[in-house]
């Protein structure tokens, strides 16, 4: 399972508080990487989640595993910023971005991986139409900062209706290995863990 995870550095919790808690997250991130995880997401929305760019640049310069950026992302600016802090993917989120195809599109054109985060089923065949690869479930619903208790068994019902040949990743609400496990079972190629992780609920 450890080779499918990829954890979430996301400083604050809406629901939860503070996260890393004292922790050092760039040596979090090497141990991480040491143990064979999928990769790495960082999030560097400031107001809701704590994070910062500086975070991002401080882990991307710390290993060598791939990361993503996680942010309410929705210009072309805010993609050539993450080329710059070298990350290697942007999460780019159905529900809070004006034209997430346009961004998408762009986001491939200057060599950054999308993510195409979806919630619902309506956003997964938006998600199929604009011919993403990699797709992220989001089991909780981040209109409302994910403080809505949603939980893996989103991800066991949208995927069936996922496009076939597409990475899919199942995100939040994962708060144990079993949830892991089920979404993988389910045919999800990548679980993305982070309050769970960070709480020690969910042991690497």
């Amino acid at each position: 399972m450890i080779s499918r995870l990829i954890i979430d550095f996301k400083p604050v919790s809406p629901e939860h508080g503070d996260l890393f808690k004292g922790s050092d997250p760039l040596d979090v991130a090497r141990r991480l990487e040491k143990a064979g995880v999928l990769g790495l997401s960082v999030v560097t929305e400031r107001e809701h989640f704590g994070g910062s760019l500086d975070l991002l640049r401080s882990i991307v310069n710390a290993v060598s595993l791939p990361v993503l950026r996680k942010d309410f992302i929705k210009t072309e600016d805010d993609l050539y910023e993450t080329l710059e802090c070298g990350a290697k993917g942007v999460l780019l989120i159905c529900a809070m971005a004006d034209d997430v195809g346009a961004l998408h599109e762009k986001a491939l054109s200057i060599g950054l991986k999308p993510v195409v985060e979806v919630h619902t089923r309506g956003e997964l065949k938006q998600a199929e139409l604009m011919g993403a690869k990699i797709i992220g479930i989001n089991n909780r619903d981040i209109t409302v900062l994910e403080k809505d208790g949603g939980t893996v068994d989103l991800t066991l019902d949208l995927i069936k209706a996922a496009p076939k040949g597409a990475f899919i990743i199942s995100e939040s609400g994962i708060s144990c290995r079993e949830d892991a496990q089920k979404a993988l079972d389910a045919g999800a190629d990548a679980v993305l863990v982070g309050t769970a992780f960070w709480q020690g609920k969910f042991i690497i």
